[in-house]
């Protein structure tokens, strides 16, 4: 009993000594390309925070002309000069662009097309995610408007100066979420512009401010998250590494194409069956207890960020809440006895 004790109390310190290891299994490697941006113009969205600020930090260490792309000048003011001092790459510069209004967009996009000759990458890294309902200043649901919209509205200006700059690259920043969505995208690609869109994993961003909710988790399980570093690696590896033309048009997770899509999607629609199923069996009791689309909503996530981690990782969490729950049950079946011996 001493010993179950002591293993529960030593669980937490063991998780900190374990937490470096556990975050480079989920990280899944670095971006190895060694190709060098000398000349090379690219544009980040979002670049003040998160991802987008290692994107960001990693084009200028190899020496491409950075901008900046974000709605928060003065925050972008900021990075900037702490990437210029980290790389000694003074190319580095922040634009005004809020891609939850179409002037903000169009007014970027006229501004970087007078100023440069060249764009060679576009990372479409900014978004919003779980925001409270509000509308962008044309009218659209936010989530749409800023994710959606914004970006492409922003990639179409920019398109024909990407043709021009060829080769050139478009990467999207986008989720495993994707696998929800319904809609079919004819092929929108340009003459030597190649695209593509990719999963940087669950990363410890910015991205979950409005849900105090996934900020607890993120918090939780801190230990298993990627940092921004970690989570720009897809991001660069799309936008850097050499020979990948051939796979334009498709998502990437963990640097490979994301080829799992019909496992996954039976695998997260079994879980959701199951679920479905022994919530309706208790709603027999108690028809709170049935899943609302929220609910099943919430679900389908949390089975869609599990299976984005790869076998290992998700073994090693399994593994984990096995082994704490034949500590409690133990602990719980031990004390039961011990409480009828010692007859309290």
């Amino acid at each position: 009993m001493i010993g179950v004790l002591l293993l529960l109390l030593l669980l937490p310190f063991l998780l900190y000594i374990a937490a470096p290891q556990i975050r480079k299994m989920l990280s899944s490697g670095v971006c190895t390309s060694t190709i060098q941006l000398p000349g090379k113009v690219a544009v980040v969205t979002g670049a003040n925070t998160g991802i987008g600020k290692e994107t960001a930090k990693e084009l200028a260490q190899r020496g491409a002309r950075v901008y900046l792309a974000c709605r928060d000048v003065q925050k972008g003011e900021l990075v900037a000069r702490e990437i210029q001092i980290m790389t000694g790459n003074q190319q580095v510069l922040v634009r005004k662009l809020d891609l939850a209004d179409t002037k903000s967009i169009r007014a970027f996009a006229k501004g970087f097309l007078a100023e440069e000759k060249h764009l060679h990458i576009l990372i479409n890294n900014a978004g919003v995610m779980m925001c409270p309902y509000s509308k962008t200043a044309d009218g659209f649901e936010m989530h749409m408007g800023v994710n959606h919209l914004g970006h492409f509205l922003l990639t179409h200006l920019l398109l024909e100066k990407l043709k021009e700059s060829a080769p050139s690259r478009v990467v999207n920043v986008s989720s495993l979420a994707h696998h929800l969505g319904r809609i079919h995208f004819h092929n929108l690609q340009g003459a030597g512009v190649t695209t593509y869109s990719v999963h940087p994993g669950t990363v410890n961003s910015e991205l979950v401010r409005h849900s105090t909710l996934m900020r607890w988790i993120w918090w939780l399980f801190s230990f298993f998250i990627k940092t921004p570093q970690q989570g720009a690696q897809t991001s660069l590896y799309c936008a850097l590494t050499e020979g990948l033309e051939v796979l334009s048009g498709n998502h990437f997770s963990f640097f490979m194409v994301s080829f799992e899509e019909q496992k996954f999607l039976i695998l997260m629609k079994s879980h959701l069956s199951i679920f479905s199923f022994i919530t309706c069996a208790f709603g027999v009791l108690s028809k709170k207890l049935l899943p609302s689309p929220r609910s099943q909503r919430f679900i389908t996530v949390f089975f869609q960020q599990f299976y984005s981690f790869n076998i290992k990782f998700r073994s090693m969490i399994l593994l984990f809440f096995f082994l704490n729950f034949i500590l409690f049950t133990f602990y719980t079946a031990g004390s039961f006895f011990f409480n009828i011996f010692i007859g309290i």
